[in-house]
């Protein structure tokens, strides 16, 4: 069966006005989303990750430049007519109106600053469907038991009632993925949508929007620093770094047959039950300020596999296999031969082996 493409960013390049000058936050990304499927954004803090998710629900800040780039959404209208926007050139009203909520919805990392403190929580999920699609206040109510029911609330009668105040972490952000899922939206985005729980309750949000998904057959975009997350939940991974994407691929080629220094590092720096190591591995240096214009690879001078072109020329992305990607010059039939460092073999073998369990 053809996969539906229902998400394809070209050349987004973003800039944010600053009082100490322009942040270049996105530098040139091309991403592609299909109709069921997750795609996991990785990458260090800063790296552009929770940008490029707000350009794609129109929420970017005020103080936001969008130097060049294309984000073409499909959809089908009330008429059940497909659809295609480019949300960039959409106006804010018509975002709002048509686009957020009702099409595309997003988890945000922290619960308690998504929810109104001031309405019930029957209210916040009832809210969305009464302005999109003039549902009667009974039949909200109705849907918004179900989905609390969905999204595993005990006592939703009892819940609907209660204030955001009154419920624990894990309870509100159940709530927020309710109030995600109230429209039905074709596209759900998460941003670090379990850094705040703790490790049980975490495991069981992954899983609720791993059914959720499954049972609407809705894309999913996941925005986390944390590889772990990854495994459980990927199709595809697309790892940025300094406001680009430098690898990209299913999450069997990223997680066993990673190509670009960075994505090693990341991998090294996850611990597991068998590591043996005194001190967990770090990447040398720090991100570059993207307020100075980068020359070259910005990866270049973390990576101790840096070739004399790294620090003029940035490298393109180089295919490895038609789902695999990575920009980096390693991967130039010019380029020295290089073996993936012993360490990240050494937790590949380990990782098969658990898989193989």
């Amino acid at each position: 069966m053809a996969r539906e493409k229902i998400m394809e960013v070209r050349d987004l390049s973003i800039s944010f006005k600053t009082t100490t000058g322009i942040l270049n936050a996105i530098r040139g990304v091309d991403m592609d989303l299909y109709r069921g499927e997750t795609v996991a954004i990785v990458g260090e803090s800063g790296s552009g990750k929770s940008v490029t998710a707000k350009a794609m629900m129109g929420i970017l800040a005020s103080n936001s430049i969008v130097n060049s780039g294309t984000v073409k959404f499909t959809y089908n209208d009330n008429g059940g007519e497909s659809k295609t926007v480019d949300i960039l050139k959409m106006s804010k009203n018509e975002i709002r109106r048509d686009i957020n909520g009702k099409h595309i919805a997003m988890v945000f990392q922290d619960p308690m600053t998504s929810l109104d403190p001031t309405m019930t929580i029957g209210k916040q999920i009832t809210e969305s469907m009464i302005w999109h699609y003039k549902t009667p206040k009974a039949e909200a109510e109705a849907k918004a038991l179900e989905l609390l029911e969905l999204v595993g609330i005990t006592d939703p009668e009892k819940r609907m009632k209660n204030y955001p105040h009154q419920l624990s972490g894990g309870m509100r952000q159940r709530v927020v993925i309710a109030i995600a899922m109230a429209c039905d939206p074709d596209l759900l985005i998460c941003d670090e949508p379990t850094t705040a729980l703790d490790v049980t309750i975490q495991a069981r949000i992954l899983e609720l929007i791993k059914d959720i998904q499954v049972k609407k057959n809705i894309s999913v975009i996941y925005i986390t620093h944390d590889l772990g997350v990854v495994a459980k939940v990927a199709d595809y991974v697309d790892v940025m770094y300094a406001g680009k994407l430098v690898e990209k691929g299913t999450v069997d080629e990223i997680f066993y047959e990673p190509r670009h220094p960075y994505t090693w590092g990341l991998l090294s720096a996850m611990p597991d039950l068998d590591t043996r190591d005194d001190r967990l591995y770090t990447i040398p240096g720090s991100p570059p300020t993207l307020k100075n214009e980068i020359k070259g690879d910005a990866f270049a001078p973390r990576n101790k596999y840096a070739l004399n072109i790294d620090t003029r020329i940035d490298p393109p992305m180089f295919k490895i296999s038609d789902t695999h990607y990575a920009a980096t010059w390693l991967l130039d039939d010019r380029a020295p031969t290089h073996d993936m460092p012993p360490e990240i073999k050494g937790r590949i073998e380990r990782m098969l082996k658990e898989e193989n369990k």
